[in-house]
């Protein structure tokens, strides 16, 4: 999903949207530090640079595995002569660069760049400008990584919390008749209790499914607020009916039911918006 953002630098808004975790930051709105009217214009000239060009393809050669360096070579030759031009999409369209991007739409139309080309644009256009644009994006990624870690923090830590009352309920209630060898695999179980009620699936059909995610994380750390809520709730559901000695069959079924009545509450309540973390705002 893309997320939108908006930076003000020397009174310019400058929008910043995020695609799969990776920043682009619009230079058409950097542009109209130079040419308020025609910001394509600043871009172009920028773009007519040996230099720039050099720099793009070393970007791209770095990050780029798809870059087309035979388009690219003719491109660096030919860089800075009076002839030469160049625009973003004709760069994009034959190097199949990943480093600049176009959008159009509503509210995200125009130019976008990675931040090590963007910070490049923006020194070119002023050196005291590129300098205000990364004091306020690094403004924007320190209060977007607090903001996470608080919220991410406070509801995993609830669910970990929750999770040792359901534990503890398998320990008195279930553990006492299995052997040491089972205790390992009873825990595992249960917890899969929750997650196949809750998400479908296994923690081991989630980590098969995710093997990158997998690396750094499991099927709780990667789901979003409103399952986390759900997650708390059947933990405690789940410690009551074991102790009630309600097989698993019916706790899953039991489980399953509360978790989709929980769910359609939950998104069709508004007041959960002034919780819930968004991928997309």
């Amino acid at each position: 999903m893309n997320i939108n953002s908006t930076i003000k630098v020397n009174n310019l808004d400058i929008k910043i949207i995020r695609i799969n975790n990776i920043e682009y930051i619009s230079l058409t709105d950097l542009a109209r530090y130079a040419d308020k009217n025609e910001p394509r214009l600043p871009i172009r000239d920028w773009m007519r640079n040996k230099e720039v060009i050099s720099y793009l393809g070393l970007w791209e050669n770095i990050n780029n595995p798809n870059f087309n360096r035979g388009e690219f070579a003719p491109f660096k030759n030919e860089a800075g002569s009076n002839t030469f031009k160049m625009s973003p999409s004709k760069w994009i369209k034959n190097t199949n660069a990943i480093g600049i991007i176009s959008k159009s739409g509503r509210y995200d139309s125009g130019t976008f760049a990675h931040p090590d080309i963007a910070f490049e644009f923006a020194s070119w256009l002023s050196p005291e400008f590129k300098l205000y644009l990364i004091q306020e994006f690094q403004r924007l990624k320190k209060n977007e990584a607090y903001q996470n870690k608080i919220e991410w923090s406070a509801n995993r830590t609830l669910a970990k919390v929750n999770y040792l009352i359901h534990t503890d309920a398998i320990k008195n209630y279930i553990v006492p008749t299995l052997t040491d060898k089972q205790l390992h695999f009873v825990y595992a179980e249960e917890a899969d209790v929750i997650n196949v009620a809750l998400f479908g699936m296994t923690a081991k059909e989630w980590r098969d499914n995710n093997p990158d995610l997998a690396k750094t994380g499991n099927i709780r750390d990667y789901t979003d607020l409103i399952h986390l809520i759900i997650l708390n709730n059947l933990e405690i559901t789940n410690s009551v009916l074991i102790k009630d000695n309600i097989s698993q069959k019916e706790r899953l079924i039991r489980l399953n039911e509360s978790a989709r009545n929980q769910m359609n509450l939950l998104c069709n309540n508004k007041n959960i918006d002034l919780l819930a973390y968004k991928d997309n705002y």
